[in-house]
């Protein structure tokens, strides 16, 4: 079965400005995707309906905060990264619960991002970051809810969405 991926849904307007920035600076042969928020990059297909009450139970919050702090250079490409208390406290309580089927790169500590280009010339990178963290100011957005993706190797296939309440 397909793993499972799950990512932060962002208020629209955060999630529309991130999707123009991805689209103008992301490979266009490369993006396949929406920019997004991974909060888990792998977890078992087989565990579908673990982890979808997992995430049932998660959305039974309100909305909360979370800042866009800062623009952070990757090497070949570029990201927003994030902060959030709440977000962090969600994520670990989530880790915990599934724990046993982390892959390493969802035991790292967590550092959530936006990534609006990737797979580009280092030098390429650069230009983009110092140009984005030169008219850089810190702003809030919103978290909304929960996706649930199937990867299926390239595009993600939507599975469910867990809105917040309130």
């Amino acid at each position: 079965m397909a793993p499972l991926i799950v990512t932060l849904m962002l208020d629209p307007a955060s999630q529309e400005g991130f999707d123009a920035l991805r689209r103008e600076h992301f490979p266009v042969e490369r993006n396949h995707l929406a920019a997004h928020v991974t909060v888990f990059h792998h977890l078992p297909g087989s565990e579908l309906e673990v982890v979808a009450a997992g995430l049932r139970l998660a959305a039974s919050r309100t909305a909360f905060e979370v800042a866009v702090t800062g623009v952070r250079f990757l090497g070949r490409g570029v990201a927003y990264t994030l902060a959030s208390e709440d977000l962090s406290r969600l994520r670990a309580a989530l880790a915990e619960r599934w724990a046993r089927w982390l892959t390493p790169q969802d035991r790292q500590p967590y550092a959530p991002h936006v990534t609006v280009q990737n797979k580009v010339a280092p030098e390429r990178a650069r230009v983009l970051h110092g140009h984005l963290s030169a008219s850089f100011t810190p702003y809030p957005g919103r978290a909304e809810g929960l996706a649930l993706w199937h990867y299926e190797g390239g595009p993600w296939r939507h599975a469910a969405h867990y809105l917040f309440e309130g």
